[in-house]
């Protein structure tokens, strides 16, 4: 399946890191864009846009209502955005919001290979029954609010157990937020990077 994208080469010659944005419902290939330059300066880019339309909105999967996900179609969906990822030849990075948070969790559990590292934006679990996944090695940020009516934190703190349990090392942060970002995500997210 094909994907409209934007890219953005490298301009650092130092930074070999290639960053994987991953938008929210409603939102499109651009909108983290200039975050992600803020970020991790010099990175190149790849940027697609979810291919499920809901309502008029791009989303990276189907769901039957808030925070009930379609999972069948989260894997088909994982699985054509893991085959565009291979013929981008490169690991990435991927930085996702919200629905982006939870397909960047379906690709670190059903395609590890691809990724290097994932920053999770107000993420949750995507599978209600954990999936069997081999995360030695990988390293993953979740921030999320604590009082976000549509990523709860006790489905996120799932999440971030289930990581750990297939070996992943997860940074998990909680801040006294809702569903919206702030600057204290971006902050954590730099210095995060920084060190990975």
């Amino acid at each position: 399946m094909s994907f409209e994208v934007y890219r953005q080469p490298a301009t650092n010659p130092d930074e070999k890191r290639t960053l994987l944005l991953l938008h929210g419902t409603g939102g499109s290939q651009f909108d983290l864009v200039d975050i992600a330059q803020a970020l991790l300066p010099g990175a190149a880019i790849v940027s697609p846009l979810g291919n499920v339309r809901e309502m008029g909105m791009t989303r990276w999967f189907k769901r039957f209502k808030e925070g009930v996900f379609d999972e069948a179609d989260i894997r088909k969906q994982a699985d054509d955005l893991a085959e565009f990822l291979k013929e981008e030849k490169t690991k990435f990075i991927a930085i996702g919001y919200s629905n982006g948070a939870n397909m960047g969790a379906a690709i670190m559990t059903l395609h590890p290979e691809l990724l290097d590292g994932l920053v999770m934006w107000r993420g949750m679990q995507i599978f209600q029954e954990p999936v069997p996944a081999n995360l030695e090695g990988k390293r993953i940020l979740m921030t999320n609010g604590l009082v976000d009516p549509m990523a709860p934190i006790s489905s996120a703190q799932n999440q971030a157990e289930i990581f750990r349990s297939s070996g992943a090392e997860v940074s998990a942060q909680e801040f006294g937020t809702g569903h919206g970002l702030t600057q204290a995500d971006f902050e954590c997210t730099k210095a995060w990077l920084d060190e990975l």
